[in-house]
């Protein structure tokens, strides 16, 4: 299962926290995956990408709660944490940088808290994309990953987008070391 975490709503489209979303688009463009419809909380789609079966979803819980939707999936279609990669924003990253871990903490992302206080644990992939930090210390964290990306840095990211597909194929391959060695910057 391939999760983009975002929120939902034409108002969030485009924004830092939505380049999760932005990225199983890709991947549903890229793969011709259908839509399925809604299901536990989630709009998501059936499909295969390099010879194996994948689900890819975008909670509709909003950011804080995804754990909500992504637990009750994979309980569902039966597949363990560790077979779950998570694309979502990292403010510790540049733009377009990308962070590819197979466990480890939320490192303060509330939607990856939410996901490893509703599944148990830690050790699912994720792959964080890097949308920079904010301008300064006192600037609101919401209104940062809530805001829309300048052209430059909307460039950076999107151009990525075909290395976090290659590496969800690594990663679906068992192929974590070279997806890091290939990826992680």
């Amino acid at each position: 299962m391939i999760v983009g975490l975002g929120n939902p709503g034409k108002q969030y489209e485009n924004t830092r926290h939505n380049v999760g979303f932005d990225a199983v688009d890709l991947l549903v463009d890229e793969y011709r995956v259908p839509s399925s419809g809604k299901q536990h909380k989630a709009m998501y789609g059936k499909g295969v990408i390099a010879g194996q079966k994948v689900i890819l979803a975008k909670p509709l819980t909003y950011m804080n709660l995804s754990g909500q939707s992504i637990a009750p999936a994979a309980a569902f279609y039966k597949i363990p944490r560790n077979h779950i990669i998570v694309l979502c924003d990292d403010i510790a990253q540049e733009p377009g940088h990308i962070r590819i871990r197979p466990s480890g903490s939320a490192g303060g992302h509330n939607g990856l808290k939410s996901i490893i206080a509703s599944t148990g644990g830690e050790d699912f992939y994720r792959i964080r994309i890097g949308v920079g930090a904010k301008p300064r210390p006192d600037y609101d964290l919401a209104d940062w990953v809530l805001g829309k990306f300048p052209p430059d840095d909307a460039k950076l990211v999107t151009g990525r987008h075909t290395d976090v597909e290659a590496a969800c194929r690594l990663l679906m391959a068992g192929k974590l070391g070279e997806a890091q060695n290939k990826f992680n910057h």
